[in-house]
């Protein structure tokens, strides 16, 4: 079995994407990478940011666009994802005033339907980033696997967060396994010890990821890729410690 190729989702080195994306992105290169999932553009355009991912020997690896901007500009997100040469399309965010409650979620779904029609008639792949907080219930089902239930398998796929899950009481390899075939994109992000339950490098914190590589890749996960909302020092220093552990690990 060839091994899932690893990106960094760019979330994690944000403050430096600020700063510079073009050195930011020469670092992650550096560190081993295969790819990058971006968390905006930094006003670049996109045939400007695939050259520089060329030069760099990256790829891209998905892109988070805001639910607002799918409803209204998803020709737009459409196009330039097509230039980027990024086949991934990822909404990361419902926000509090739009999921309330069941028929919230279900309306939710029928855009996210639409919105994963348009993109596979131009070949892209739309996929769903979990948090927490749809780990909600209403009735006896959580309002993901209303989603999940309401959208349509060849248009909704999930990338999953393994520590958003874990967050929300549940167990990632239950939900890697659950959505099997579905789950192309996997987020690989990794729960301390605490009271806090604070945001760890990748193999620094309580996640089983033996389990968790085994359900991703029966499952067919096409990237793993690290993200850590919060780190102890550098962010930098944080990507490249959870690339040296799934290297040690022989993820890479």
């Amino acid at each position: 079995m060839s091994k899932v190729p690893i990106a960094l989702q760019l979330y994690t080195v944000r403050q430096d994407i600020d700063t510079d994306l073009q050195r930011t992105l020469r670092n992650v290169a550096e560190i081993g990478y295969a790819g990058v999932e971006f968390a905006g553009y930094a006003d670049w355009k996109a045939t400007e940011l695939k050259s520089l991912l060329a030069d760099l020997n990256l790829r891209p690896a998905g892109g988070h666009v805001p639910i607002d901007q799918l409803e209204k500009d998803i020709h737009k997100v459409i196009h330039f994802n097509l230039e980027l040469g990024n086949p991934y399309v990822v909404c990361p965010w419902i926000p509090e005033e739009r999921r309330k409650d069941k028929a919230d979620w279900l309306i939710i779904a029928d855009l996210f339907n639409s919105v994963g029609q348009k993109c596979r008639q131009n070949g892209l792949t739309f996929c769903y980033h979990n948090h927490s907080f749809e780990f909600e219930k209403f009735g006896d089902t959580y309002a993901l696997d209303l989603l999940f239930g309401a959208t349509r398998p060849n248009l909704v796929n999930a990338e999953l967060d393994t520590y958003w899950v874990k967050h929300g009481g549940e167990d990632p390899v239950d939900y890697l396994r659950r959505y099997a075939g579905r789950c192309a994109l996997v987020h690989l992000k990794d729960m301390a010890g605490d009271e806090k339950r604070s945001f760890a490098e990748v193999g620094a914190g309580i996640l089983d990821w033996d389990a968790i590589f085994e359900a991703a890749e029966a499952g067919g996960a096409e990237w793993y890729i690290v993200e850590q909302d919060t780190c102890p020092g550098p962010p930098i220093e944080s990507a490249r410690i959870s690339f040296e552990n799934l290297k040690k690990w022989g993820k890479v």
